[in-house]
């Protein structure tokens, strides 16, 4: 296939005064920083100047790096990353929300479009930002819509809020893949045009807040497709929208999700931090369970810059929950198996190896046979650990259970878990109990062992 010269990283460079060997020098840096090892070289480099388009994580990095040299924000769009258009790609808090998310709704619900949308890549450097203002939605049509003569109220709340309810439910259960083009499809056909319509004030915020956390379910579910750049869209938005609805629990909810979403691609550092940060500062007055969610997450981030700070957000985060005793729901109950999920996350980033298994299988033993899709995760990252500590069978137990679940779910990051563990176990391939499972994976998905 023939490639395309990439102009706009070239001219970057010019502008940076760096060659191919400094740039490669400069990510290696960036990388160490993350505690990530990766084999950047001037070849590299090259070939991204003919054309190649590097893989995750390196264009954030990549971006983050030029953007310091630069001392301005670099986009994907400025360093020739994507083919989407700069109106899509750039994630910006003075965006208008809603204007966007009325594009990205229709740009999912085409499969061409959807395509270049998913071509993005993640914006580290769009991380760095204030607390979401307080800004004023224009709805456009709204006189045309009084000519129809009806006002929305709290029965359409109530519907939108049901509908999360639903997809929440569906997502866990069947992963976000198949899931993501009916909730674009119900955010652009029925709650957008909601937000059109007259309504009284404290149903129009309520509206919105709505709208916003549908649009936050969205974007984790293309988070689940691997589609960061375009996760990350939907999590800004969703955060501009709860803050112009006044609604500080979701904002939190949102801000949260940002932070966790960027440490699960690898970054840990003071922006991803802030987020954190911020997220429990606006979950201050919200209920006991979202305050627990922020806090569990702040142990994670912690737990990368100090273990005792890290060890006292946990053991706050599991007095919340103890407290905690709201309705059901995906933004008003955090569920204790996903508490213990993040504590491991915490403990292994700690070293603390048996102490994250035991979080793990304590995390396994409060789902439901409706979760399949963090059960599915959950069992990943339990295989993975036990084989770091050469408990070899109790891992490919693990693996053979993610393996029973596969099958009714759709999830990028559930292959992304099978491809690591066709990578780990490699050294044991002749091993007859690895050697079944590595048969067993490549029978289900497809690809050789």
């Amino acid at each position: 296939m023939t490639r395309t010269a990439n102009t706009r990283l070239a001219l970057l460079m010019e502008e940076a005064d760096w060659r191919a060997a400094q740039l490669a020098r400069a990510l290696r840096a960036i990388a160490t920083e993350q505690n990530l090892t990766l084999a950047v070289h001037p070849s590299s480099v090259r070939r991204w100047l003919e054309g190649t388009q590097p893989r995750p994580p390196l264009p954030a990095l990549l971006l983050e790096c030029l953007s310091r040299r630069l001392g301005r924000h670099i986009t994907a769009h400025d360093a020739g990353l994507t083919r989407a258009p700069a109106a899509v790609v750039e994630p910006s808090w003075d965006a208008d929300p809603l204007r966007k998310l009325v594009h990205l709704t229709q740009a999912e619900l085409d499969p061409n479009r959807r395509l270049l949308l998913g071509s993005g890549v993640f914006d580290a450097t769009a991380l760095a930002v204030a607390t979401p203002a307080k800004h004023t939605l224009q709805f456009t049509g709204r006189e045309s819509s009084l000519r129809d003569g009806h006002r929305t109220g709290q029965g359409d709340v109530e519907q939108l809020r049901s509908m999360a309810a639903v997809f929440a439910a569906a997502a866990s259960r069947h992963g976000g893949q198949h899931v993501r083009a009916a909730l674009a499809a119900y955010l652009s056909h029925e709650a957008i045009p909601l937000l059109y319509r007259p309504a009284r004030d404290t149903a129009q915020r309520d509206l919105v807040s709505a709208t916003a956390q549908l649009t936050l379910l969205l974007g984790s579910m293309c988070a689940d497709c691997c589609h960061h750049a375009t996760a990350q869209h939907y999590h800004q938005i969703a955060a501009r929208l709860a803050a112009d609805a006044g609604d500080t629990s979701t904002l939190a909810i949102a801000l949260r999700t940002m932070s966790a979403h960027a440490h699960d691609l690898g970054q840990h550092g003071a922006v991803v931090l802030r987020l954190a940060e911020q997220a429990d500062q606006h979950a201050a007055h919200a209920r006991h369970a979202v305050r627990a969610s922020t806090q569990i997450h702040l142990a994670v981030l912690y737990a990368h810059h100090d273990s005792r700070t890290a060890m006292a957000a946990v053991t706050r985060a599991v007095n919340l929950h103890s407290e905690s005793n709201a309705a059901p729901g995906p933004f008003s109950r955090y569920p204790a198996a996903a508490l213990h999920y993040q504590r491991a996350q915490a403990l292994a980033t700690l070293g603390d190896y048996h102490g994250a298994v035991t979080a793990l299988v304590t995390s396994l033993r409060l789902r439901d046979d409706a979760e399949r899709l963090p059960a599915a995760l959950t069992h990943g990252r339990l295989a993975e650990l036990r084989l770091r500590l050469g408990h070899l069978e109790a891992a490919l137990t693990d693996w053979h259970a993610l393996l029973d679940i596969y099958p009714t779910v759709h999830s990028a990051r559930v292959d992304q878990l099978l491809s690591t563990a066709v990578q780990r176990l490699r050294p044991y391939q002749r091993h007859p109990m690895v050697a079944d499972l590595l048969d067993r994976i490549a029978d289900l998905t497809d690809s050789p062992s």
